[in-house]
């Protein structure tokens, strides 16, 4: 059962509880995010930021509020404090959750939660062990246009789903220092854009019963490009991802009636399209990443197309204060794990990653 009844207001009856204080690690674009999506949450104020420089938390609190905190020891002993929101660089996240957890605070880990599932199963084992709450901040998951897709899957209003396509990439110039591409900060595109792909399809289909993929090399070694395909039963998901291109960032799920676009960029959409059969026919004979589906997206977007319904899931902000509003109720509630984003699933996630990345790179 979903952590609340969610859409563009927020979470129902968030305001009976009292609202969780939260820190920030990282000033980085991402904590930004995070820190201007509190004020369009419920139940949830920042309380304290740190960084490495307490200049720049200092900076960062001028601008969001906040107390500064010039390292995460001295951030989670202020009291009010009850949630960590962890923004570090992808290879800190363990040791930084570790941290909190061990403080006795609530953790919500931006993804991916950590670079292994060996250090997913050590979290989830910690989190266990301290009584705490820990949880990926796959906020995707927690989107009003989720939401919707799901209830339009359970009511059967697109039959039986019979395959997912999916895309998510950016292109960026290669740089060996960028976060991106140095495996020392876990770079790579299936841990910064694939376990996009990979939850949300696990989201809606449950635990993939084989996994098939390939990638290939950016020149310091880490996945440039990736393609994995998903099977769940008779229903197979394609999914790319890539720093490459910059790709169309549709998430398509396609029914023996018709077909449901999540449109771009998919994780922080706002407007799902409702394809009627015979249009989505002509829809699924379109190559993924092609300019005929970007096109299509394009139109469908603003215009009337026959047999196409739109709806619109606006919303203020970068679409963080969902996650927010959802972590804040369960805490708030004395809880220690999301139904929505359960780290089983985050887990089984960086699993899939490791298969497809424990094959030869093309």
């Amino acid at each position: 059962m979903r952590e609340g009844v969610r859409g563009a207001a927020g979470v129902a009856g968030a305001g009976q509880l009292p609202a969780v204080g939260w820190g920030i690690v990282g000033t980085g674009t991402i904590a930004g995010h995070f820190a201007e999506d509190i004020g369009h949450a419920r139940g949830a104020y920042l309380a304290a930021v740190s960084s490495r420089s307490v200049e720049r938390a200092a900076a960062f609190t001028a601008r969001h509020g906040g107390r500064p905190f010039g390292d995460i020891e001295a951030l989670v002993r202020e009291p009010a404090v009850q949630a960590v929101y962890i923004a570090s660089p992808n290879a800190t996240h363990f040791d930084m959750a570790r941290a909190v957890m061990a403080a006795g605070k609530a953790v919500l880990v931006e993804k991916p939660l950590v670079c292994t599932a060996e250090d997913a199963e050590r979290l989830a084992a910690l989190a266990v062990q301290h009584g705490t709450f820990c949880m990926e901040g796959m906020w995707s998951r927690f989107l009003p246009v989720v939401d919707l897709a799901e209830e339009k899957i359970r009511s059967g209003s697109i039959g039986t789903v019979k395959r997912i396509r999916a895309e998510l990439a950016f292109a960026h110039p290669y740089d060996p220092d960028s976060r991106f591409f140095d495996p020392a900060q876990g770079g790579g595109a299936l841990l910064d854009l694939g376990v996009y792909l990979v939850s949300l399809s696990q989201a809606l289909m449950g635990r993939p019963d084989r996994v098939q993929g390939g990638w290939r090399a950016a020149p310091s070694g880490v996945d440039m490009t990736a393609e994995i395909v998903l099977g769940f039963g008779a229903v197979e998901a394609h999914l790319a991802c890539g720093f490459d291109r910059d790709g169309t960032n549709l998430f398509m799920i396609e029914g023996s009636r018709g077909t449901l676009v999540l449109q771009p960029h998919f994780i922080s959409s706002r407007q799902l399209l409702a394809v009627g059969r015979i249009p989505a026919w002509g829809l699924s004979m379109l190559p993924g990443g092609s300019a005929p589906l970007r096109l299509f997206s394009k139109v469908a977007k603003r215009s009337w197309l026959p047999g196409v319904r739109r709806y619109d899931c606006a919303f203020d902000g970068y679409g963080l204060q969902f996650e927010i509003e959802a972590a804040s109720r369960v805490v708030a509630q004395g809880q220690t794990a999301s139904s929505v984003m359960p780290l089983a699933d985050s887990i089984e996630t960086l699993r899939i990653i490791e298969q497809v990345r424990a094959r030869p790179p093309a």
